[in-house]
């Protein structure tokens, strides 16, 4: 009876180790699995990436060559912008581009009428171009030229009053285009600390 009962917990302390040693090579199999390609796709080549790197930054790093007038804006506007965003930016199914009141301290908190639009919210003319390069129209993103895309920028910041109307919009100018929100915001550089996301 205790050779019967030796054996049975023998069996099992053998059992038990030869789980856990099978769970261990099994992490240790779904580890290397994870660091180890998945066997599809490929990677991209350099000059897919080069395509797809359109990012415009604040300080106008990232504006492709090219140029545009808000005259030349106006007309591409009428025919790709103007069903969504209306006729002179006042909105339409979508949101509205031209508004120059912030309420007499940048009031949108406090007050809800006041509209959210490039003339009084947006920072940076730069970010702008780059959300029209990338995201319009809705729905046909990424077909606007750069050339097209400086027009439409450049005429939608007339209509707000920010540009003359005659003033050129290239990779130089555009920079320098101060929007009347910019001192409103400011850029995050907290250093160290827990990350908030």
């Amino acid at each position: 009876m205790t050779n019967g009962r030796l054996t049975i917990v023998a069996i099992a302390v053998l059992g038990i180790g030869a789980s856990a040693f099978a769970r261990e090579q099994s992490g240790a199999s779904a580890r290397a699995a994870a660091s180890a390609p998945l066997g599809i796709g490929r990677a991209a080549t350099p000059d897919e990436i080069r395509k797809l790197d359109i990012d415009v930054r604040p300080d106008g790093r990232g504006l492709p060559a090219g140029k545009g007038t808000a005259r030349e804006g106006a007309a591409i506007y009428a025919q790709k912008c103007a069903s969504c965003h209306g006729r002179n930016g006042e909105g339409a199914t979508f949101d509205r581009l031209v508004a120059t009141d912030s309420g007499k301290n940048f009031d949108f908190a406090m007050n809800a009428k006041l509209p959210r639009a490039v003339g009084n919210y947006w920072p940076y003319a730069t970010t702008l171009y780059d959300y029209t390069y990338r995201a319009m129209p809705f729905l046909q993103p990424g077909t606007l030229t750069p050339d097209e895309t400086y027009a439409v920028v450049a005429y939608i910041l007339s209509l707000n009053k920010v540009i003359a109307e005659d003033a050129v919009m290239d990779q130089a100018s555009l920079p320098q285009v101060k929007m009347p929100a910019r001192d409103r915001f400011v850029i995050d550089n907290r250093r160290g600390g827990k990350v908030v996301k």
